[in-house]
């Protein structure tokens, strides 16, 4: 080794003493997952990849998977997968030397040296490789942080796909629930219509008087104005349904009604498992990975950058007897001196920006167990909301019962049995709302613990100062 080499080797392990330590990760921004949850259901049940079809409805299982296939945010996400997998072929290519090749030609007029002019014809084909060593692992990094935000795009989608499921299968249900709420208006309005005619027969034959008549009339048009209403948001669903899966607002097939879905089983699922089902928190952690990569490219920019470059070419002319070869090899070593502070900003920006990538991921975790809990929640005390609500139906219509029996007997006026009436038609609507949210409890649990069976089998988790 000569006295030049051994010197610019010195040099470039002095300087690379220079770097600046990485920090590691927020110890703010770990996150312990609890032993159990605080609501424990009875007769969970495996989670089923395809969980919509455990509905028993095949119009639902068509409307989610042509979501899945053809809804624009998922779409979306999927452009975007190849849009990072083309950021880390770029990535990648930082490890290969570059190639270049070309020729140039001329034809010159000139003046010799002995005073003459002459005419030459000049041909240079020439090729150049250069290529930089990544000793300190910049390029390396780099192609960390793009292969992580693959990973995470992928996660993301995954997610995209999770959230358009439980919105088309909540959505279906809403709607269900809408012609449930519709056909309960319609019976109810088939009563009070008979009604209306006994008491106009009443008040005609003067064995009371049109005040009845009236009141009865008063609460039909008071129901019957609603039926618009429940027509109105059945259309709005239905577009809303129709869009989501990447079609035209239009009408949507029913494969039954709300009553007929069958309820499964919660999902079965461990607090620490959470972690590696959901893609929200596969793509954070992803996220959380390829910002302590650029982390690390950031503090490689402070060590030396050495490349190799060389060429080699022939010369053709016409005033040479034969072709000449040239060529050239050589190396460079460049490193920072003085640069004003931009690499250490750098490189507190890089960690900033890992620090909030680690406390995003903390959020994510958080929000996830959170929405499990609620909906563990929800569908426990929705039991109980279940009993009193059908206990106050039985004791609502035999009210009714004794209201009508009364006014028949002319023991009571006829507000009573419009009252009685009014309170049936009320809890009957919110059975139809409380079968509703229990389902769509039911659709939010299977969401909020990722649906599909795991993304990865195992994740890196991102490690400051690698």
């Amino acid at each position: 080794m000569t006295a030049a080499s051994r010197l610019a080797l010195v040099a470039v392990l002095a300087l690379s003493g220079c770097a600046p330590a990485l920090r590691p990760v927020p110890d703010a921004s770990v996150v312990t997952p609890p032993l159990a949850w605080r609501t424990e259901l009875p007769g969970t049940a495996a989670i089923d990849q395809r969980w919509w079809a455990s509905f028993g409805d095949p119009a639902l299982t068509a409307l989610v998977e042509a979501a899945r296939a053809n809804n624009n945010d998922v779409l979306v996400a999927a452009a975007r997968i190849e849009e990072a997998r083309g950021t880390e072929a770029q990535s990648r290519s930082l490890l290969f030397p570059t190639v270049e090749g070309g020729a140039n030609a001329a034809v010159r007029r000139e003046v010799s040296a002995f005073g003459k002019a002459q005419e030459s014809v000049v041909a240079q084909p020439l090729a150049r490789v250069s290529y930089e060593l990544d000793l300190f692992g910049k390029n390396r990094a780099g192609i960390d942080a793009a292969r992580a935000g693959v990973a995470a795009s992928e996660a993301a989608r995954e997610a995209t796909l999770l959230s358009v499921s439980g919105a088309t299968a909540s959505g279906y249900v809403t709607l269900l629930a809408l012609d449930a709420r519709l056909d309960t208006l319609k019976r109810t309005l088939a009563v009070q219509q008979k009604s209306v005619h006994y008491a106009q027969r009443r008040a005609e034959v003067g064995y009371t008087s049109q005040l009845e008549w009236r009141q009865a009339q008063a609460e039909y048009q008071s129901t019957a104005q609603l039926v618009p209403q429940v027509e109105a948001q059945i259309a709005r669903q239905e577009n809303a349904l129709s869009v989501l899966t990447g079609a035209l607002p239009g009408a949507i097939r029913r494969g039954g009604t709300l009553t007929s879905l069958t309820q499964p089983p919660p999902p079965a699922i461990v607090p620490s498992e959470l972690l590696r089902r959901r893609p929200d928190i596969a793509a954070a952690e992803y996220q959380l990975a390829a910002s302590d990569a650029q982390m690390r490219a950031a503090r490689a920019r402070f060590l030396p950058t050495i490349g190799i470059s060389g060429s080699v070419g022939t010369v053709f002319s016409d005033l040479l007897k034969s072709p000449i070869s040239i060529w050239s090899l050589g190396g460079s070593v460049l490193a920072p001196i003085f640069d004003g502070g931009r690499l250490k900003g750098q490189l507190t920006s890089a960690t900033a920006r890992r620090d909030q990538a680690a406390f995003a991921y903390r959020g994510t975790v958080l929000t996830a167990f959170r929405e499990v809990e609620d909906r563990l929640a929800t569908l426990a005390r929705l039991r109980d909301q279940q009993a009193a609500l059908d206990a106050q139906r039985v004791a609502v219509a035999d009210a009714l019962r004794h209201a009508r029996n009364r006014y028949d007997a002319g023991y009571s006026p006829y507000i009573e049995q419009v009252d009685a009436q009014r309170s049936l038609l009320g809890v009957e609507l919110s059975l139809v709302q409380l079968r509703a949210d229990r389902l769509n409890a039911l659709i939010g649990l299977y969401q909020a613990v990722g649906g599909a069976p795991p993304v990865a089998a195992s994740r890196p988790i991102a490690s400051a100062g690698g």
